[in-house]
């Protein structure tokens, strides 16, 4: 048995979340761990994005939709659980590591926040210095591209 029994990954659409979500998933085989798949979408408050507003009407069923698809786009083989929350990222993402018990969290370097580049990795980076859990941050590098017909980056969190 491995080091790691639950390992989450927190997506937000952006290509290192998806690189962070193939590495946590042979992470999962090798370990043989359950993989948890999180999503948190903003508050309504918090649902502005970079420019403007949303572009999309039903932000939690494009939430749930980009979350249905990350998950099958995993190997059989791989025990995953997937959960779509809404909040604050940095915040939801530690609180359900908490509360899931999990051994690592797995996450893309930088993500698609509000500032994207001005302040790349902000989610990641707050992550990492108040988890009391391991954290990988993942670059997407070569990675596989995400799902088509995923929503517009500047949509998600």
């Amino acid at each position: 048995m491995g080091c790691y029994c639950k390992i989450l990954v927190a997506l937000d659409g952006s290509p290192d979340a998806y690189a962070a979500l193939h590495h946590a998933a042979t992470l999962a085989c090798d370990q043989h761990a359950r993989l948890i798949v999180l999503m948190v979408a903003p508050s309504p408050r918090h649902a502005v994005a970079v420019g403007g507003p949303m572009l999309i009407s039903d932000p939690e069923s494009a939430y749930a939709k980009e979350l249905r698809e990350a998950v099958n786009s995993l190997p059989p083989a791989v025990s995953v659980e997937s959960r779509l929350t809404s909040g604050k990222p940095a915040r939801r993402i530690l609180e359900v590591a908490e509360e899931s018990n999990c051994d690592l969290i797995v996450m893309g370097f930088h993500g698609h926040g509000r500032l994207h580049h001005a302040l790349a990795g902000l989610v990641s980076a707050t992550v990492l210095r108040e988890s009391t859990r391991p954290v990988l941050l993942v670059r997407a590098g070569d990675a596989p591209s995400p799902p088509p017909g995923r929503p517009a980056s500047a949509d998600l969190v």
